[in-house]
């Protein structure tokens, strides 16, 4: 849109609190503004258009026309341009930056609800608390709960009609303590949920309640002599007053407040949340916005703060902050705090701020430098092997067998010249026996590449294989079996002498010992070699324990492997009470287990 193209529709423009979109020629909306005096807003965009920063000339070029809608107030006009940011995600708009998903809390919306640590944010009336950026500290405060009040845990459905049928029985959970049977009827849904609210209080920061919960609980017992019932509750006491020792008490004139600080740099914002409940930081919350336009941090805090607010469900009544923004004052109250506790809170709220930025700036800086390091590598190994292609995406195969015993093989996967943990792969020998490296490596690298393409996932630059001219003729047959080969590139590095043999070349490749190239191949090769003898020591481990076990009159193949995948290990197995034991195993089997334990 043209300075020209504005004159036209300038004149029908009020000046009026209003939100205002950018719109391109595909009807797809590039950026979403509010503004107190609508008029003046839009007419800025035509003006000095030369002082711009750069984005905002590119968006103003691709916008075909703009649109507006009055409101009456400039904070009404805030919580608009919010619901239509989440709407329509223009691409110009600033975002809260998440670099990942975290977790939370989820109290699930059922009969005898469940509580769990879940990544995912299903809007189906289930209530969530977090999210958490410290996985230590949510397994501590889930441990504490299970600890506290016993839960269910299974996913059976729970309802009437189910448990009358009588359609569930009673698990090791219960056998244990840690759940009190609600899926045969031994436990009423009245006196479960009321451990759910007591749940509810304590993420929610409402210590008091949970306290006298417990109090209650105990002198109950106490008045009718069940001492042992009475010291259960006060341990459980004494363990939750221990958690909540651990939060930062604040002031107790501070009743329940969240605290916003911002402060930025050229491309982002950073935001600190604190969430204060009865005068103690419950939890923090540090977040990154993109600028994507030009954007002062009043503009920017105002959004972060609705954001955050309905992300963490606050309905805190009063706001810190240091800027006056433009908020819908109808359920909190605004204060910018001078002198006082509340003023300590701010100044608290703001050093985090400083330090995150400090800390995101200096992660980006050495995410910079790693990539230029990366990338150099890449291009001295592209040189090196006469690549074609820069190998950003690198696969490393090894096999590992004792004189063909238990037979596997590994694949590890390198991207930009890092370590891609998480597409790593192993793989159990299937179609050959006997000590055959090479049928082995033919096998292994067919059935990585089937996969791949049967997924239409990339196909990397460069693979690699761990060994001479033999296992990287295996290599290339599987290659040619797929019609691939001419889509990749492969190479064999033998160990002996670190030679690199490339397909149809006989005469090896030496590198210099010292050369980054090198080193970096010598590093898959390596962490190949390691990946595939840890898989195959857990194997052969396996195999060991089953044998063991099926020594055992009355325990065949079928009943170790059960007892190995329920209980991890055989350590974890003689330790087991014999009441974990009669659950999983049954009466007859379990005593056979206890015999055999005692006589070794």
């Amino acid at each position: 849109m043209s300075p020209e193209d504005f004159k036209k529709i300038a004149a029908d423009i009020p000046v009026l609190p209003g939100v205002y979109k950018f719109i391109d020629e595909e009807d797809v909306v590039l950026y979403v503004g509010k503004a107190r005096r609508l008029k003046n807003r839009i007419a800025s965009y035509f003006t000095s258009t030369s002082r711009h920063p750069a984005k905002t000339r590119i968006m103003l070029r691709k916008a075909v026309r703009v649109e507006y809608i009055l409101v009456d107030t400039e904070a009404d006009a805030l919580l608009l341009e919010n619901s239509l940011i989440k709407k329509y995600q223009p691409r110009y708009n600033h975002m809260l930056k998440d670099g990942k998903s975290y977790s939370y809390i989820c109290i699930k919306h059922e009969r005898f609800p469940r509580v769990f640590i879940t990544r995912n944010v299903i809007r189906d009336g289930s209530v969530y608390f977090g999210p958490y950026t410290s996985k230590t500290r949510i397994k501590t405060i889930l441990e504490l709960l299970r600890q506290l009040f016993p839960l269910r845990t299974c996913t059976y459905n729970l309802s009437e009609k189910n448990i009358e049928a009588g359609k569930f029985k009673l698990c090791l959970e219960y056998h244990i303590k840690n759940c009190k049977g609600p899926c045969t009827g031994l436990e009423e849904e009245e006196e479960y949920n009321r451990r759910i609210e007591q749940i509810k209080n304590i993420l929610r920061g409402h210590f008091a309640q949970v306290k006298k919960h417990f109090r209650e609980q105990m002198m109950a017992f106490a008045e009718r002599l069940e001492f042992e019932k009475a010291q259960e509750i006060k341990e459980k006491l004494r363990a939750f007053e221990n958690y909540q020792a651990r939060s930062t008490v604040v002031s107790p004139t501070i009743k329940d407040v969240d605290v916003f600080a911002i402060c930025s740099d050229e491309t982002y914002a950073y935001v600190n949340y604190l969430k204060v409940v009865h005068g103690a930081i419950i939890h923090t919350w540090s977040q990154e916005l993109v600028k994507n336009l030009d954007q002062d941090e009043a503009d920017l805090l105002a959004f972060a703060i609705l954001e955050i607010r309905d992300r963490f469900n606050s309905i805190a009544p009063e706001i810190l902050t240091e800027q006056k923004i433009p908020l819908p004052q109808k359920d909190f109250k605004l204060v910018n705090p001078k002198i006082g506790d509340k003023r300590k809170l701010l100044e608290l709220s703001q050093k985090n701020a400083r330090f995150f930025m400090l800390q995101q700036q200096k992660s980006r800086a050495s995410q910079q430098r790693r990539k230029t390091s990366s990338e150099r590598i890449l291009r001295t190994l592209q040189k090196d092997l006469h690549l074609k292609e820069l190998p950003l995406h690198i696969e490393c195969f090894d096999n590992s067998n004792i004189q063909g015993a238990q037979p596997v093989a590994a694949c590890v996967v390198f991207k930009n010249a890092r370590p891609s943990k998480k597409d790593y792969r192993h793989f159990n020998i299937k179609t050959v026996e006997g000590p055959n490296d090479f049928a082995s490596m033919e096998e292994v690298v067919f059935r990585r590449y089937r996969g791949l393409i049967e997924r239409s996932e990339p196909l990397p630059q460069l693979i690699l294989i761990d060994g001479g001219k033999g296992q990287l003729s295996a290599a290339v047959k599987a290659l040619k079996k797929l019609d691939i080969l001419e889509r990749v590139q492969v190479a064999g590095i033998a160990k002996r002498l670190e030679e690199i043999y490339l397909p149809g070349d006989s005469i090896p490749l030496y590198l210099d010992k010292k050369s980054e190239s090198l080193k970096l191949i010598q590093q898959l090769r390596n962490e190949a070699h390691r990946f595939a003898i840890s898989f195959h020591r857990d194997q052969r481990s396996r195999q060991f324990t089953r044998m063991s076990l099926t020594e055992i009159p009355g325990i065949g193949e079928k009943t170790a492997q059960k007892l190995l995948k329920h209980f991890g290990s055989l350590k974890r197995l003689r330790s087991a009470s014999p009441e974990e034991l009669l659950a999983v195993a049954g009466k007859a089997l379990a005593k056979k287990l206890e015999n055999w334990f005692e006589e070794e």
